[in-house]
């Protein structure tokens, strides 16, 4: 089975190459220095695990580099969805299967628009992990997960395929019949304590270390909470004393990719997460006061990076 790895930033890199470690056939699609150092030297993935490189060799620019495959990881950034899809059409099969490891909530149906003839899984990544230097990832926190499963909630043997070589490649890995409620729960947690991170940003520990500012993350959840109860998605309701003593096991310094896209002068995922849950909330009536002023301060940063990356160099 082929993998081919759409996105090599923190996620698809880590779990990338823990495929090809493990002596799965993985492409990886990257860009700009980070895919030339890769080219040249591998890449290095220090993870708490260890530290091991996959050679050169299996690194392009563009997913026809590969030639067909059988599977996608799909780890684009989301406001790079529609544009990525459209360049897997000739690659993938009415056998193929896109797995979205993306941040949000729709990215699945998004896909499956553009790509009609694959089956598109939706996908939750549980892991800390980045680019620190070109062609190396390296992953903290020592937490890594994967939760997919078709989002028809059909499981077939395609999926169980997956998820056997996904846990032969040492990834805890789950393999769920209803998939968009794990999208929900990791969406109520991102949206939320990750863009707490960039807006003002503080680690995960000092913003649990001060009750004001917790307090603001936990009325964030439970706005987007709310919104998934009132589309008939069927989270648990929040429990904050849970969630404060499994924020506690997380490395203290810990912040989202957001943050980090945030000081490197990047693009933001506001759109599909807090943007998301403004424009939701209007539509079907759900008050989202928090998440309105993180939207609002954070919208211009991404707006700003997204005009200067259009611009050529």
């Amino acid at each position: 089975m082929r993998f081919l790895v759409f996105g090599t930033g923190g996620v698809g890199g880590f779990f990338g190459a823990k495929l090809a470690h493990a002596g799965n056939d993985v492409w990886f699609v990257a860009r700009g220095e980070h895919l030339r150092a890769m080219k040249s030297g591998g890449l290095r993935v220090r993870s708490t695990e260890g530290e091991f490189v996959i050679p050169p060799g299996k690194m392009t620019d563009v997913p026809q580099g590969s030639g067909p495959v059988d599977v996608v990881l799909f780890c684009v950034k989301s406001y790079d969805t529609e544009t990525a899809a459209q360049q897997l059409v000739a690659v993938l099969d009415k056998n193929s299967v896109v797995l979205s490891l993306q941040n949000g909530v729709d990215n699945e149906e998004k896909i499956s628009r553009i790509i009609p003839h694959a089956r598109v899984y939706g996908g939750v990544a549980y892991v800390s992990a980045r680019i620190t230097a070109p062609g190396e990832i390296t992953e903290t926190g020592g937490f890594h997960r994967i939760v997919f499963g078709p989002m028809d909630g059909a499981i077939d043997e395609r999926s169980r395929e997956i998820h056997r070589l996904l846990v032969g490649a040492g990834i805890k890995c789950d393999l769920r019949e209803k998939v968009l409620n794990d999208l929900w729960n990791k969406f109520v947690f991102i949206t939320s304590m990750g863009s707490f991170t960039a807006v003002s940003r503080l680690t995960q520990g000092e913003i649990i270390a001060q009750p004001e500012t917790i307090s603001a993350v936990f009325r964030a959840m439970h706005e987007v909470e709310a919104l998934a109860w009132k589309q008939g998605v069927d989270i648990e309701p929040l429990n904050e004393a849970k969630m404060l003593e499994n924020l506690k096991r997380f490395d203290p310094d810990t912040r989202s990719s957001m943050y980090y896209d945030l000081v490197a002068q990047n693009p933001l995922e506001v759109e599909a997460l807090n943007g998301t849950v403004v424009r939701l909330g209007k539509e079907v009536g759900v008050p989202t006061p928090v998440h309105n002023v993180i939207y609002a301060a954070l919208l211009p940063y991404h707006l700003k990076h997204l005009r200067l990356r259009q611009i050529p160099s």
